[in-house]
């Protein structure tokens, strides 16, 4: 039997229990910022930083505290394509290449080799072809945190769909946008009720085609959207004054394809990637349990494909700008980022080589063509000469577009232009340099980012970050 004033202290306990004086404070948010620079493998990383800030600088990715180096391999194919390598990320599961968030054994073609779409519409299996598989921010979604996507490349693009979409070929892009849609026909229910911040380029899958969009269900998703709450915003001074305080959800589709590249974009009409990322930061934080945010640095992968080094360069340069805007906002609602991570990484390699012996060139200016010039001795200061008696760039590619049969000069300012294709050691059709096979970087700060060390396979990065913040 218990003695009278052991209860006595019991019951006084409980009654300061339920007073408040004994309970917990609340748990403080956790966030995870997830950074996919598109196709920046490491020559393009190298250059980047040679070209903003010269070869003895440092770019905000080369001042993350932990390091590692990722294998990008994909379930069919030693050199990936996007969508997979995003989705291992984001889902911890290799997957066949064109495939967005399906498990191992989707298929995006048919017995015949024949892809599942028409148009942009998808013809996928609805059974016998592979199932969903739970994306990070889907985890994130049933946590109650606030969700969101960033890109400067179409919202239905390869690298954010797999955060939000399922399907079985990353070209059905006016399904992945149905996908994003609350309640409408084809809405992915994991996203509860929706993402709260999609924001880049790719209007044309949300508009029908009597509205000059791709849409063949006549579908307007914009209007679905607004009526679900959503802040909808097509221009920059729409996008200013959509206020963080006051909007709860936010679309912004900037473009009716791709945004521009970075030494394209008239500033007053788009805006940059770091101001994408801040205004998601500001409406995701006031989420009380935390957020997951995906910003893709999606053009650069464009560039690399194009050979167009100079455009390439410059998207990765205000990639970085992105991390480094986004860290130093976090730092001031974390100022330790003890609830916080954030991941820097590529989702795979393109072909691009740095020419060797070259002098040291510092940082591009509109005097200096930097590394994107010619190559010249590091000991003479004379322009290098090949086989054949002419210069050559310091940035090549391994293939592209550009493989004259018969070479000619080159000068500075011709081969610095942002026009310019690099020339490439194998011809191929233009724009379809191909992706590289080689490992990309991975950089992390905050909360659990020591967990990110040595040679990891990139369906590891989607456990780690799970263990970081208990996902």
């Amino acid at each position: 039997m218990l003695k009278p004033a052991f209860i006595a202290v019991a019951i006084a306990t409980t009654l300061l229990a339920g007073c408040g004086g004994n309970s917990s404070a609340p748990a403080a948010p956790k966030n995870v910022l997830f950074f996919l620079g598109d196709g920046m493998g490491m020559n393009t990383l190298t250059a980047a930083r040679i070209y903003k800030v010269g070869e003895d600088g440092e770019l905000t990715i080369d001042t993350l505290p932990e390091t590692a180096f990722v294998k990008t391999y994909s379930n069919n194919a030693q050199v990936t394509d996007s969508a997979p390598s995003m989705a291992a990320y984001m889902t911890g599961v290799k997957m066949n290449n064109e495939v967005i968030s399906m498990t191992p054994e989707t298929s995006a073609f048919d017995a015949t080799g024949k892809n599942y779409l028409n148009g942009t519409d998808s013809t996928c299996p609805t059974s016998g072809n592979g199932s969903a598989v739970t994306t990070l921010l889907e985890l994130a979604k049933a946590a109650g945190w606030g969700t969101g996507a960033v890109t400067t490349t179409r919202v239905t693009h390869a690298t954010p769909a797999v955060t939000y979409a399922h399907i079985c070929h990353r070209d059905a892009e006016n399904t992945i946008a149905a996908q994003a849609v609350p309640g409408g026909l084809g809405y992915n229910s994991a996203l509860g009720d929706g993402l709260d911040v999609l924001l880049g380029g790719g209007r044309q899958f949300f508009l029908p085609t009597a509205s000059g969009g791709k849409r063949t269900d006549g579908r307007d998703l914009t209007a679905e959207l607004v009526t679900k709450g959503y802040t909808y915003v097509k221009t920059k001074t729409e996008f200013d004054a959509a206020a963080a305080g006051s909007t709860k959800k936010i679309v912004g589709l900037f473009t009716s394809s791709h945004m521009s590249y970075d030494l394209d974009r008239d500033p007053a009409v788009e805006p940059s990637l770091a101001e994408m990322t801040t205004k998601a930061i500001d409406i995701l934080s006031k989420n009380e349990k935390g957020f997951f945010l995906m910003v893709e640095g999606g053009r650069i992968d464009h560039a690399l494909h194009e050979t167009t080094a100079k455009k390439a360069l410059q998207d990765t340069v205000a990639f970085d700008d992105a991390i480094k805007t986004a860290i130093a906002k976090m730092k001031a609602i974390d100022p330790d980022l003890s609830n916080t991570l954030i991941v820097v990484t590529a989702d795979h390699d393109h072909t691009l080589v740095l020419n060797g012996y070259a002098a040291r060139t510092g940082a591009t200016t509109a005097v200096n063509p930097g590394v994107l010039g010619l190559l010249k001795n590091f000991v003479t200061g004379a322009l290098n000469l090949d086989s054949g008696g002419n210069p050559f760039t310091i940035i090549g590619f391994g293939n592209g577009e550009n493989r004259p049969a018969n070479r000619s000069a080159l000068s500075d300012a011709q081969v610095a232009d942002k026009t310019y294709h690099q020339e490439a050691a194998i011809p191929m059709a233009a724009g379809s340099e191909t992706h590289g096979g080689t490992d990309v970087f991975l950089g992390a700060i905050g909360r659990g980012s020591d967990k990110f060390t040595g040679v990891i396979n990139n369906t590891e990065v989607f456990n780690l970050i799970r263990q970081s913040v208990g996902l």
